[in-house]
């Protein structure tokens, strides 16, 4: 595998009341069969939660998908493939976004997952956070993050956030769609965010973290 070809997706599958306990499952159970999928070098199943941001409640209509793809070929088998079809045949919508990394630093599961390989010349732009909360600071965490993650629901520019990740509370991660790379400094500036980052650094919150951007790829690009 070449890395300077790889293409991230990031797909949210939304699940009607009678097929969540289905999906719930699927957190366990679709594992081994995308571990076999061919054309993945990364992925991870991830809860959702409801409201913006980092969220100790869980949105248990929606689930994401993951996926670092090992090149554009394999990527646009996609939606023919078992990652993609064992889900799609269950939920009520879904909608995919396609990425090419432009900055990453930090780890995931001890490694770092994302390849940069594209550059930001204007334009929108994604980003996806991700911490694992050491348990002695998760209540710390909660009290704090909250604050920040309410005040994005009135940044502008702020496109789509939602908040993902493994185990509520403790492996959390958002992922954000901004108008430009102007408009998410523009809130990552802002003093309670900035608040939030020195208190991190300073108690050491995080046993793990990881920070990606991302510019949006054409998304006909990826179907056959």
């Amino acid at each position: 595998m070449n890395s300077e070809n790889t293409i991230c997706s990031i797909t949210f599958f939304e699940y009607g009341k009678d097929k969540r306990r289905w999906a719930f499952n699927q957190m366990k159970l679709a594992i081994e069969p995308l571990q076999k999928s061919v054309g993945i070098s990364f992925f991870k199943l991830l809860g959702t939660g409801s409201g913006f941001g980092f969220s100790l409640k869980p949105d248990f209509r929606t689930y994401a998908l993951l996926i670092v793809w090992k090149d554009k070929l394999a990527a646009k088998q996609y939606t023919l493939s078992d990652a993609y079809l064992r889900f799609n045949t269950q939920c009520k919508s879904n909608f995919t976004y396609w990425m090419g990394c432009i900055q990453s630093h930090g780890t995931w599961a001890g490694k770092n997952p994302f390849t940069v390989n594209h550059t930001h010349s204007g334009g929108p732009v994604m980003v996806i956070t991700r911490a694992r909360v050491r348990w002695i600071k998760v209540l710390r965490f909660l009290r704090n993050v909250s604050k920040a993650s309410r005040s994005a629901e009135n940044a502008r520019g702020l496109i789509f956030t939602k908040g993902i990740g493994e185990w509520p509370g403790i492996e959390q991660a958002t992922f954000s769609f901004w108008e430009s790379l102007e408009a998410m400094q523009a809130y990552a500036y802002t003093e309670e965010h900035k608040k939030i980052i020195s208190l991190v650094k300073k108690e050491g919150w995080y046993k793990e973290e990881l920070f990606a951007r991302f510019v949006p790829l054409d998304p006909s690009l990826f179907h056959e």
